[in-house]
């Protein structure tokens, strides 16, 4: 059976077959002292910078209906691919970052909630070997809201796999960040030419209200 094409942005993040996927949102990634200030020497303000409009995103989703999904980076180098693991001996990176169980891997200032899911990813895509998408399909998903860190990184390589598998790609631009603004910027552009819609949070946030506002007049 064909579905009906979702042309415009409001049947697009119905929250009836919309999810929500925070990527990475983790003290290695974000917080002071963490893996990419301290070993990488990166400036980390765009990444502390998406954490309010993300809560406020994710707030929203829940109130409407929408899926909520955390995704978290386990690199524990047992789990790494060679190449992987191949890069970060060449670049000089000697220490495991973001390893499950330490403080590097820990949500940084966000939490789940009950009725949220939690993903653990060893890949840069929150698809690969992980059971992301029969948690998708399972619920009936047809959109994926991305947001998190690093954009031109794990953000741009789950949308990716996202768009491959058939799912509408929606980017919140102001709930995606990176330690590269330049990457960053070309991440965007790349998405809004061949896979998805870039917007606002509050475009969202604001569909998602009008939703959950017309939900309660229903109920009584």
């Amino acid at each position: 059976m064909t579905q009906d094409l979702l042309t415009d942005l409001p049947s697009a993040v119905d929250p009836g077959h919309t999810a929500v996927l925070v990527i990475d949102v983790q003290n290695d990634f974000c917080a002071p002292g963490g893996h990419t200030e301290v070993n990488l020497g990166k400036d980390i303000t765009d990444c502390q910078a998406v954490v309010d409009p993300i809560m406020r995103l994710v707030a929203s989703a829940r109130g409407a209906g929408a899926v909520v999904i955390w995704v978290k980076a386990d690199y524990n180098r047992t789990y790494l691919s060679p190449p992987i693991h191949a890069r970060q001996v060449a670049r000089g990176v000697a220490n495991a970052y973001c390893v499950a169980g330490t403080w590097g891997a820990e949500l940084y200032r966000v939490s789940p909630e009950d009725g949220d899911l939690v993903v653990e990813k060893h890949r840069h895509s929150a698809f690969i070997g992980t059971e992301l998408e029969q948690i998708l399909r399972d619920r009936g998903i047809r959109t994926v809201v991305v947001a998190g860190v690093q954009t031109h990184v794990c953000i741009e390589s789950s949308l990716r796999d996202a768009s491959a598998r058939g799912y509408y790609v929606v980017v919140p631009a102001d709930c995606v960040g990176s330690f590269d603004r330049e990457l960053h910027d070309k991440t965007l552009r790349c998405v809004e030419m061949h896979f998805g819609d870039v917007v606002g949070s509050n475009d969202l946030v604001e569909l998602w209200q009008a939703e959950k506002q017309s939900l309660h007049a229903a109920i009584r």
